[in-house]
């Protein structure tokens, strides 16, 4: 079987900030590129089943220049913070050993074992131009990668059961030469979906193989999306990581100072703790909510396989267990505060009456 048109897109998405501004952020791109952005909706699913509730910005970043071919870069920014940037590669004539050896050169070229000889210019080009439209930019963002292998026509017209058949989809979704043992095919093509007889998606950790005859972009989105998602609640949970020791530390040390300001000294920490919640909880509430899913469609269940594929239920569980601790924290340290406050008021009634016996003692 011969692929006659399809494309290979290599994802690389990065922590771009703690939130981005989409309308500035657009307005921001037309002014310096001259070309307006777009917000980026699901082509073929109706809005009553599966809509963004905030549509990402879409923006062409052009032609890039690869040994593979001509290709074309472009990014889509998310409000929550992630810039989904994305080189695509088109393909036509190839058979399908030339086309599984395609995509694994542009996982050498531009993936995730290729490095940053690419990417950091096509960031830095997006996060220039509208700077103005992040809210708390990362200095050294995280990131992460996925690669999507999509065929639109083969020479002759097929059903997805006997594409399964007919073409060997393990080398292209593993980036293995060797072969599999039977239990290790099978995983990697479990999360398999079709919703017409000619159409089939297959997702994996790392890499999703779609077979589109009508060009539909929708599976790749949600793909997209899905990693986004995991991206950003991977950026909670370390910044959770990285505070919980620092609290820890701040806590015990203003136990150990003893002062008749105690209780403003707990009460600043409290109020700080109770920003970190708020703020976190806001943000993974707008993550998961990313997407509204109100019909169980097909691609409701190919985003749903997808996100728990990603382990984002776990990602999200280990950071609302992060953020009890904090809740906890803040509650004690609340407590303490108002302890502090009580003994205080107690001191200063018992100050003041020893006061008015002496002054009657005065007096007599």
């Amino acid at each position: 079987m011969r692929v006659e048109s399809g494309h290979v897109v290599a994802l690389r998405l990065f922590d771009l900030a703690y939130a981005i501004d989409l309308r500035r952020a657009g307005d921001l791109w037309a002014a310096r590129t001259g070309s307006a952005g777009a917000r980026s909706q699901l082509a073929a699913t109706p809005a009553k089943a599966v809509a963004f509730e905030v549509p990402p910005l879409e923006l062409d970043l052009g032609p890039v220049a690869l040994a593979l071919g001509p290709a074309r870069a472009s990014a889509r920014l998310y409000d929550f913070g992630i810039a989904a940037l994305a080189i695509r590669l088109p393909v036509a004539g190839l058979s399908w050993a030339a086309f599984t050896a395609r995509v694994a050169d542009v996982d050498a070229a531009v993936g995730a074992a290729a490095g940053d000889a690419l990417w950091p210019g096509l960031l830095d080009r997006v996060r220039d131009a509208v700077a103005a439209a992040l809210d708390r930019p990362s200095a050294v963002p995280l990131q992460d990668d996925h690669l999507i292998a999509t065929v639109e026509a083969f020479d002759t017209a097929v059903a997805a059961e006997a594409l399964e058949a007919a073409v060997d989809l393990v080398p292209l979704l593993s980036g293995q030469t060797r072969p599999l043992s039977p239990s290790a095919r099978a995983d990697l093509l479990r999360h398999r979906f079709s919703y017409h007889p000619d159409d089939l998606a297959i997702v994996t950790w790392d890499r999703a193989f779609l077979y589109e005859p009508r060009g539909d972009s929708d599976v790749a989105d949600v793909v997209e999306l899905a990693n986004a998602q995991l991206l950003e609640l991977r950026v909670y949970d370390a910044m959770l990581d990285d505070e919980l020791p620092r609290m820890q530390a701040l806590v015990d040390a203003a136990r150990r100072r003893v002062s008749i300001f105690g209780a403003r000294r707990y009460a600043r920490l409290a109020r700080r703790l109770y920003t970190l919640v708020a703020e976190v909880s806001q943000l993974t509430e707008r993550v998961d909510n990313a997407l509204q899913v109100t019909e169980d469609v097909y691609l409701a269940r190919v985003y749903a396989a997808t996100i728990d594929l990603l382990r984002v239920p776990k990602v999200g569980d280990a950071v609302d267990r992060k953020l009890a601790i904090v809740r906890e924290t803040y509650s004690a340290l609340h407590s303490e505060a108002e302890g502090a406050r009580a003994e205080l008021l107690e001191l200063a009634v018992l100050l003041l009456i020893a006061i008015e016996i002496l002054l009657s003692l005065v007096r007599r």
